[in-house]
């Protein structure tokens, strides 16, 4: 009989380890589906993609994924002038045509410059001067090209050897003033002359184009050739876009430091940054050269740098610094280019930006690939990226505060009340939940108003303290529900007290419920219930939750120790995690109370005069 007792305890100790070890588990199981957040890396990647696709319908196509994320921080853009800030559609004004050489006359000096332009090159000064001749063809007529310079962003400047009727050579040049005074040495009074000529353009708002002229008596195209002679000055004006100036100053609001970055004269420079509203703070592009410690009018170099509206005189390798000193002083910059030779800027910027007409080496070189021209097809684009950039935001905070919750709120119920979860109903609150928020990536969503990055401590601070709020909200309402009887008192249902399964209904649904409705309080910067969601995520939150409630209030299943609850029970887990949704909100505002130390509202205040960001379908 003693042996008998003893197996018999054996067999208890066996089936209460078996117990144990199931139930150990179960709850494993649990926090492993629950508390890892593995829709997070699709759900970021169809939110880029998505986003992508957008900034493309805009006119920006993304090379790089994550230059979203870095145009979204983006708070300085150098921009060039020409063609991003003005039209590129030249004119000059032949009244204004200055002749600097005796023996010719203003149709001279037009036709000379009109000989060394090539229509086929598509180059707006070239078309905007064989385009004042009465006929184009003139440009060629009765002469034979030799040999013709092309332009390039070093010399400046281009150049035509031909023959004439009479078998003579000759050599034409345009191109920068500084380069064709230089091509003819002039003495220094015609050089003086000829620079107050040129800033009186540029007092103007004009460019100058220089034209000389030479004779080629050894009827060569390598010879050097008589000595140039400099012939005349032509007025370009480049008119800026129209919506160049709006451009800047919503650029401005949002927290996009546009500097001008042209190759034109410093008075040229200054006199479009008074048009365009950007300031006439600019500087040549000497003052680029010196080291950290030099200064100019008492400044650094390197917070010359940082408050210039503009650098004028430009060569590409002055870009390069430019971009490389700002990125020191930790700025997230962003470079526009077209050539060849803003390919190094444009590798070293943050965000390299192709500009619509830019060349294969650019477009190489960049991140993004613009495909309309002017300004504000960036600005356009910077605040979807910002879009996109809070829709990620949004769902990480989210993902952070879900893991907090279920790890947390479970493993109390499990250490309090030796109450263990199943696996499968956490398994079906992860589907219903990972379903929803792939809609977040279409979500309505308002831009921040100032360059935005990824600011762990706000997101993670955040996501524990809604998380902590949102698991001691369930352990509390599995404590009503398990030991008192609130729910009976208050809402007239029957007591769930000794029922495990319909304890296991109602936990799952008080849990859905909550666990979802959490995206509307992260996807928001305001009260959550102010801002309108997308109808995507609307939808969604409302089918899961249907879904969630039907199997709370009807499913009768063994294997996983549920039994439904009715629908009154269903009516009453709804109420309370309504009201209890309500502080959400609140804790929200605190957090960000609290890491801005009230910076936050006063920055609104300033922005008030300017107009809000739009939501961003």
């Amino acid at each position: 009989m003693a042996s008998s007792l003893s197996l018999d305890d054996i067999n208890d100790d066996s089936v209460d380890l078996h117990r144990a070890y199931r139930d150990g588990i179960d709850n494993l199981l649990v926090l492993l589906i629950g508390g890892i957040p593995i829709a997070m890396p699709t759900v970021l990647s169809v939110t880029m993609a998505i986003g992508s696709h957008r900034l493309s319908q805009q006119g920006a196509i993304t090379k790089r994924m994550t230059a979203i994320e870095e145009m979204a921080g983006m708070d300085v853009l150098c921009s060039d002038k020409t063609g991003t800030l003005t039209l590129n559609k030249l004119t000059v004004d032949k009244t204004l045509i200055e002749v600097c050489s005796k023996g010719v006359d203003k149709d001279m000096v037009l036709l000379y410059a009109a000989r060394a332009s090539r229509v086929e090159n598509q180059d707006a000064i070239d078309t905007c001067i064989v385009n004042m001749l009465d006929d184009p063809k003139e440009a060629r007529a009765g002469i034979q090209e030799v040999h013709f310079l092309p332009f390039n962003p070093v010399d400046k400047r281009t150049a035509i050897t031909y023959i004439d009727g009479n078998g003579d050579w000759h050599r034409v040049s345009k191109g920068a003033p500084e380069q064709i005074i230089e091509l003819c040495n002039m003495a220094a009074d015609a050089e003086k002359k000829v620079h107050a000529l040129i800033d009186s353009y540029a007092d103007r708002g004009l460019r100058s184009l220089g034209v000389s002229y030479q004779q080629v008596p050894e009827k060569s195209k390598d010879s050097g050739g008589d000595p140039w002679q400099f012939i005349g000055l032509l007025p370009l004006f480049d008119p800026p876009r129209h919506d160049s100036a709006e451009t800047i100053r919503r650029a401005l609001h949002l927290g996009v430091n546009v500097k001008m970055i042209t190759g034109d004269q410093l008075a040229i420079a200054k006199e479009t940054g008074r048009r365009l509203g950007m300031g006439t703070n600019m500087y040549p592009s000497t003052t680029l050269l010196g080291d950290k410690n030099s200064q100019v009018n008492g400044l650094p170099i390197d917070e010359l740098i940082e408050r210039a509206d503009g650098f004028a005189g430009v060569f590409p390798e002055h870009k390069y610094e430019i971009v490389k000193r700002l990125q020191e002083m930790s700025h997230i910059c962003g470079m526009t280019g077209d050539g060849v030779n803003d390919a190094p800027a444009l590798k070293k910027a943050d965000i390299g930006i192709a500009v619509d007409d830019a060349t294969d080496a650019a477009r190489s070189a960049s991140d993004i690939v613009l495909t309309e021209p002017g300004l504000s097809v960036i600005v356009s684009a910077v605040l979807t990226s910002r879009a996109i950039f809070q829709r990620m935001k949004n769902y990480t905070i989210y993902a952070v505060s879900i893991t907090i919750r279920i790890v947390l709120g479970f493993l109390l119920i499990a250490i309090i009340w030796k109450f263990d979860f199943a696996p499968f109903m956490v398994l079906i609150i992860a589907i219903l939940n990972d379903g929803t928020i792939m809609t977040i990536s279409k979500d309505r969503v308002k831009p921040s108003p100032t360059p935005d990055s990824w600011k762990l401590n706000e997101i993670f601070l955040t996501g524990v303290v809604l998380g902590t709020y949102m698991a001691l909200v369930t352990v509390l309402f599995f404590y009503l529900a398990h030991d008192t009887n609130f729910f009976t008192d208050v809402f007239g249902v029957t007591s769930i007290r000794e029922s495990e399964r319909e304890l296991m209904a109602a936990l799952y649904l008080q849990v859905s419920i909550i666990s979802q409705a959490l995206i509307f309080v992260t996807r928001s910067r305001s009260w959550s219930f102010v801002e309108r969601p997308g109808f995507l995520l609307l939808f969604a939150f409302f089918a899961a939750q249907m879904v969630a409630t039907a199997i709370a209030v009807y499913a009768r299943w063994d294997f996983c120790r549920i039994q439904g609850i009715g629908w009154r029970w269903g009516g009453a887990v709804w109420q309370f995690s309504v009201v209890t949704y309500l502080p959400l909100d609140v804790l929200k505002f605190i957090i960000r109370y609290a890491l801005t130390g009230g910076k936050a509202g006063d920055s609104a205040q300033k922005k008030a005069s300017s107009p809000p960001p739009t939501s961003q379908p």
